[in-house]
């Protein structure tokens, strides 16, 4: 594969956008702020202020554990809300994940959730990627891992009940979840990127982590 020889420089920097007001519109399990603000327009001069409601939060972790051993894939089934009301079920096959805690590590809240979820101990880890899921009005900020685990016996009902949690965990076979993907049965960012991330490396995966 021969290197692109385009490079991309943003025009702007945080610098270029600026908030005049911020109010705390609901505080519950989330929060709510709106907020007043401006910035740099493509073609010289500003934007003339803007209101935007900003979901607030914050940094997460989600991680795709895999048995490069059994060469399966292990995935968690539970409700979601933002999912009621639309055309498939609200109950998504999705991965391990967590809401950072403060000062914790995305390393640090793979390990709590997977066995908090799942049962599993993480041996190893691998970065697949940062992002923003929905930047035209949350903050939030994903990290994607890709987690080595031991499967077996790892299928059951699992999740805190304090927290209202659900979970039933399945472990399925790498081409299997493959075909999920590609019928759509996966339908959260998180889950199609990991597992897509999963098609081009788990041959490597299994030379290192076997």
């Amino acid at each position: 594969m021969t290197e692109s020889m385009f490079k991309f420089d943003r025009q702007f920097s945080a610098e270029d956008a600026k908030i005049t007001h911020r109010e705390l519109s609901f505080s519950g399990f989330f929060q709510i702020e709106t907020l007043t603000l401006q910035h740099a327009l493509f073609n010289g001069g500003e934007i003339h202020p803007i209101k935007r409601e900003l979901f607030v939060r914050g940094a997460a972790t989600c991680m795709l554990p895999y048995d490069p051993e059994a060469d399966k894939v292990v995935l968690c089934e539970q409700f979601r809300v933002g999912a009621l009301g639309g055309k498939a079920s609200p109950w998504l096959l999705e991965l391990v994940a967590g809401i950072n805690d403060h000062g914790e590590s995305p390393e640090q809240v793979a390990r709590r959730e997977a066995e908090e979820e799942a049962g599993l101990q993480v041996e190893k880890f691998a970065m697949i990627c940062e992002y923003y899921p929905s930047p035209g009005g949350s903050n939030e900020w994903i990290t994607l891992l890709c987690g080595k685990v031991d499967s077996q016996g790892a299928e059951g009902i699992y999740g805190l009940q304090h927290e209202g949690e659900d979970i039933r965990v399945h472990v399925l076979d790498r081409e299997d979840a493959f075909a999920l993907l590609a019928a759509g049965k996966i339908n959260n960012a998180a889950g199609i990127i990991g597992l897509q991330w999963l098609q081009m490396n788990y041959a490597e995966l299994q030379e290192k982590w076997s």
